[in-house]
């Protein structure tokens, strides 16, 4: 049975995903912090779902969370690295604290699942012709106020995941970073929900992914809300 790894799998983009994955007969590990929503978002899913709890800006819970997923399945067919936090500052005020905070769980921490993870990767990928990592980045790469550091940490994940196309896509192995917009998830704060993106449509991105060749590589898709692409548009 095809399994797959998601982190920041207890809600949000990373639950979405996860659903869908179930939909498509994937068994599933999700690797989150709060034990609580994991069990939660576990009991939803209608397949095979096993979960670890852990702080993944660590290097001991991210080997974990691969090491649980291998004992428990023996293969990985799909990692999703989408474990992540945001919080803003303008530059005068950045602390240390949040700066480190922000770097190491939505840079490191990816850094760290692909070194975790490339050897069940490539014995997937060598047995069954393809296995696929999806690294979930944002549209604040691009630079904004006030998430600068966010901001940069996710324009390091889809360099990094252009990298990781190039090293580990010989071996079968292929990277995409998605590139949201705001998405409607409990972490932003919002007037108007009904402009965001529904985490739905991340997933079905992902889906789209699963359903290609394995002579297509996609290094990167962006998806925005029709309100965010307007404002990005030439005049």
């Amino acid at each position: 049975m095809r399994s797959a790894l998601v982190t920041g799998g207890s809600s949000g983009i990373g639950l979405a995903i996860a659903t869908m994955l179930a939909e498509e007969g994937f068994a599933l590990t999700l690797a989150a912090r709060g034990r609580d929503g994991l069990d939660r978002a576990a009991a939803d899913l209608s397949t095979p779902v096993t979960w670890i709890a852990g702080d993944l800006r660590t290097e001991d819970a991210v080997a974990a969370a691969v090491a649980h997923h291998g004992d428990e399945y023996g293969r990985l067919d799909v990692l999703v690295s989408n474990a992540g936090v945001g919080a803003g500052q303008y530059v005068e005020e950045l602390t240390a604290r949040r700066i480190d905070l922000q770097l190491d769980l939505n840079l490191r921490t990816t850094m760290l699942l692909y070194r975790e993870a490339a050897p069940l990767l490539r014995a997937t990928a060598a047995q069954e012709g393809r296995a696929l990592v999806v690294t979930i980045a944002s549209t604040a790469a691009r630079g904004v106020p006030w998430l600068s550091v966010y901001g940069a940490a996710k324009a390091g994940v889809i360099a990094f995941t252009r990298s990781m196309i190039q090293e580990l896509g010989p071996d079968g192995v292929h990277s995409c970073a998605v590139i949201p917009g705001t998405v409607d998830t409990p972490l932003v704060a919002s007037a108007d929900r009904a402009e965001l993106l529904p985490p739905s449509d991340i997933a079905e991105v992902v889906r789209m992914l699963l359903r290609l060749s394995p002579q297509a590589v996609v290094p990167e898709v962006v998806v925005e809300p029709r309100g965010e692409a307007r404002r990005q548009a030439p005049r």
